[in-house]
């Protein structure tokens, strides 16, 4: 979805030549497939930070176009919402210094990025859902200046026979209501970590991100308020799940099943089971599979596979993890990073194949359970037990993780850093999330004051686990 497209109003001859090319390039896919045509080069990793531009009394600023005159990166780009921005990463190889490189390059950019909202009298905010975001403010005037967000929008609504979409939420409280288009999916910014798969792989390190979904989102939950409602932990899960859901399968999901052979699974299952949403019909030649990777673009799985190209025009897949929130400081989000990295490559290499020891079913229950509580939930772990996240993170997923960035060759003192920070985050039981629902109890239900105080916690610079109340 990251392309611009020409036009919003479609004709039904649109939806035919886009289904004619998406059939097309998926058997070409599975030609390349099956010719093991995929790169073959050493994995690697990036990532996509989603903020919020906000004033000096934290409340959202629609002017990200505005922004992004001023920051003149080709490494930021715009969001669905006015006040929503997105901050790419260069790819980097496993290993080595990545995690430290990762960091310079996120304060780099973040430090620019602030230095031109400044321009404008704002800054930059990092967290899940900004508790000062108003129901009001969710507006198709908000909406950012490019076609394919109309589009998107229009054709939603168009599946769903011109119904509003329903925003139902039973957390600690319960919010009903009703939206006329999709700017509700603003609310939610996130942290997404993509990770280059070797083919030899790329089932293996598909399927441990599924399973590591859970203990991801109850250590990263940094989202539990909306419109001043107490909801879930990550209320950001069931927020996108909701703001584009359409007739038929659910286009934001978990997914159907883990693979078997290899992720082609996942672009026969986008061909097969997914109507056309965007029939943008474009002229490039076949070989660059542009529908595919449009289409694909318009199916958010929580762990979603894609298909890139490399310098030399070789395809390459990789993998893309969604289900962590942004924020809530930038030591945090390298942490986070850390994390995941060493999860899933511990995982993916393991001997005792994790998805054979925890059935699809559990690891779908275990995400919405940990969305729910966090670092409370109780998860059903490998071979049966079930553990509650705080522990199973803790005793077992840490060292896990720090295993797996040694033996990827990342540099020890990097992976202490950020091994640290996690230590002390989960030792205080102290996520975004917490912390939060931790300064409301002490405070009184003020989203300015709350909002006010995590800001100068994340100017601050230090983790989480040492914010205080």
């Amino acid at each position: 979805m990251g392309q611009e497209i020409e036009h919003d109003h479609f004709r039904k001859q649109d939806f035919t030549g886009f289904e004619s090319r998406l059939r097309q390039e998926t058997e070409l896919l599975t030609q390349w497939f099956g010719e093991h045509r995929l790169s073959t080069r050493r994995p690697t990793v990036g990532y996509e930070l989603e903020a919020w531009l906000v004033d000096e009394q934290v409340r959202p600023v629609p002017g990200n176009e505005r922004f992004l005159e001023l920051v003149h990166s080709d490494l930021v780009s715009p969001e669905l919402a006015r006040f929503n921005i997105e901050l790419n990463s260069a790819p980097r190889k496993l290993g080595g210094t990545m995690l430290r490189a990762m960091q310079e390059e996120l304060v780099g950019n973040w430090w620019r990025c602030n230095e031109a909202a400044r321009q404008m009298d704002a800054e930059l905010l990092l967290v899940g859902i900004l508790p000062t975001v108003q129901y009001h403010q969710l507006t198709l005037d908000n909406m950012s200046a490019m076609t394919r967000y109309r589009a998107l929008n229009e054709q939603v609504l168009r599946m769903r026979r011109g119904e509003p979409l329903e925003l139902n939420i039973t957390g600690r409280e319960h919010y009903l209501n009703w939206h006329t288009d999709v700017m509700l999916e603003s609310v939610a910014t996130s942290l997404q970590m993509h990770i280059q798969a070797e083919p030899s792989l790329e089932a293996r390190i598909y399927n441990a991100a599924i399973v590591l979904s859970a203990p991801m989102v109850a250590a990263t939950a940094n989202s539990p308020y909306l419109f001043g409602y107490d909801l879930w932990d990550e209320t950001r899960i069931p927020v996108f799940e909701q703001a584009v859901s359409v007739t038929g399968r659910s286009r934001v999901f978990f997914g159907s099943s883990y693979v078997q052979d290899s992720l082609l699974e996942c672009f026969i299952e986008n061909y097969q089971d997914y109507p056309v949403l965007l029939p943008v019909n474009l002229d490039d030649d076949p070989a660059t599979l542009s529908h595919l990777r449009l289409h694909n673009g318009t199916i958010w799985r929580w762990n979603r596979p894609l298909v890139g190209f490399n310098d030399e025009g070789t395809p390459h897949l990789r993998i893309e993890h969604r289900v962590v929130a942004a924020g809530p400081s930038l030591v945090d989000t390298v942490a986070n990073m850390a994390l995941f990295y060493g999860l899933v490559w511990s995982l993916a290499r393991s001997e005792d194949i994790p998805e054979a020891s925890l059935s699809f079913a559990h690891a779908r229950e275990n995400f919405y359970n940990a969305a729910k509580d966090g670092l409370n939930s109780r998860l059903r772990w490998l071979k049966g037990n079930e553990v509650g996240a705080q522990l199973l993170l803790t005793e077992e997923l840490l060292p896990l993780a720090k295993k797996g960035l040694q033996d990827m060759g990342c540099n020890q003192d990097d992976i202490r850093q950020s091994m640290e920070i996690l230590e002390a985050r989960l030792r205080k039981a102290q996520n975004g999330a917490a912390w939060q629902r931790a300064f409301i109890a002490k405070h009184g239900r003020d989203m300015q004051a709350l909002t006010l105080a995590y800001r100068d916690h994340q100017r601050g610079g230090r983790p989480v686990g040492e914010w205080t109340l």
